[in-house]
């Protein structure tokens, strides 16, 4: 596989608008039919913005957490489903960064560059909690090991040249191992039936003892001990799909009432458009979505001051502010979306036109992490100076 290398924040951003403007044409097409996007990740793979944040020592363009968000704005604005494939994608490119070896680095940015794709093997149903991961890593005698265990919402992993995988070691710490995915032992099922994001493609991964060689294994426990960015990157992603997805259902909801609403026939106006009601409704909406875009913004600029500057404080500072974006966020995604049906009428709601993939897309990836614990955790940070925790969800 070939890849354009980005140079530059600026192609970065260049390239992810034509993307996006390019996915939005067949996005509901796709969604309706529940046609797994492999041209189109493919396209992304090709393009150059899978390796993005490759280090510029080993030829990347390594751009900034404000153009890595935008990017994932854009794209959420234009499929849901698309954007949320190369989330994990990212994160465990940043494991990388943070716990390999200079040979592991070497190794892997060059795969990146050359447009091979990361997956992701992380969560587990039916345990106690989200990090509750049973999945093992057990060692063997030349110092290689084996992989046993069972993945579910594995996004992306039916495109993946990698997978990624969360998994226990004999220490019972957190290690992340990168395995092929034609690797003996793994097979991934396309099994996942959400009511939206449909083609992420986020499926169940089996690994039935999976021989892994000692330098694709990472200590993923050492990212969380002093200050570190894991999460308040990862969870800037998604704040940016839900913000994508908002802005993406606001300009849909115009384009409807401008071409196909009707007027209400009290409001005396000669379009939908011109209903004053209507009018009054899309500045509410909009400021949703301003504010949502504004918070994400900031998010990304403190992300980026702190790693400029990486201190406990500086940390806590990015983790707050993309807490905030977060809810924001996802508050915007689900409430826009849904007034999309509000504003436009009821020819909005047939089943044919599939304008309720913003909500349903918005609704399901809105679930990932509870927003209510992300208040909390700025309550405190607010009303007594406490540090967000390192656990990799803020």
């Amino acid at each position: 596989m070939t890849a354009h290398v980005i140079a530059d924040d600026a192609e970065a951003l260049a390239v992810a608008e034509a993307l996006a403007a390019e996915f939005r044409a067949g996005a509901a097409e796709r969604d309706a039919q529940r046609r797994l996007p492999r041209a189109e990740v493919d396209r992304l793979s090709a393009s150059g913005l899978l390796a993005v944040t490759v280090p510029a020592e080993h030829g990347g363009a390594d751009v900034r957490a404000a153009t890595l968000a935008e990017i994932f704005r854009l794209l959420g604005s234009a499929d849901g489903s698309l954007a949320q494939i190369p989330q994990s994608h990212f994160v465990y490119v940043n494991v990388i960064r943070r716990q390999g070896t200079e040979q592991q680095r070497k190794f892997f940015f060059a795969e990146l560059l050359a447009g091979r794709r990361f997956g992701n093997a992380q969560s587990e149903a039916g345990t106690r909690h989200v990090q509750d991961i049973r999945t093992r890593l057990e060692p063997r005698p030349d110092g290689s090991y084996l992989l046993s265990g069972v993945k579910h919402y594995s996004t992306g992993a039916l495109f993946a040249d990698w997978i990624p995988v969360l998994a226990r070691a004999e220490d019972d710490n957190l290690h992340v191992a990168y395995v092929p995915r034609d690797a003996p032992g793994v097979s991934v099922a396309d099994d996942w039936d959400g009511m939206g994001q449909r083609t992420t493609a986020s499926g169940t991964v089996r690994l039935d003892a999976v021989p892994v060689p000692a330098d694709r294994v990472l200590p993923h426990h050492l990212t969380f001990q002093g200050p570190q960015l894991h999460g308040a990157v990862a969870q800037l992603l998604h704040a940016a799909i839900d913000t994508g997805i908002a802005s993406g259902a606001l300009a849909q909801a115009a384009e409807f009432v401008r071409t196909k609403s009707r007027p209400w026939f009290e409001s005396g106006a000669e379009t939908a458009a011109e209903d004053p009601l209507l009018i009054q409704r899309f500045g509410e909406l909009a400021l949703q979505v301003r504010s949502a875009e504004a918070l994400l913004k900031e998010a990304a600029r403190t992300v980026d001051a702190a790693r400029d500057h990486l201190t406990d404080d500086s940390a806590a500072e990015a983790s707050i502010a993309v807490a905030a974006a977060k809810v924001r966020a996802a508050e915007a995604a689900v409430d826009v979306a849904s007034a999309l049906f509000e504003v436009a009428g009821t020819r909005s709601a047939l089943n044919s036109l599939n304008l309720h993939r913003y909500w349903r897309d918005a609704r399901t990836h809105t679930l990932h992490d509870p927003a209510r614990w992300k208040v909390q955790h700025i309550g405190r940070y607010v009303l007594g100076g406490t540090r967000p925790p390192r656990h990799g969800l803020l």
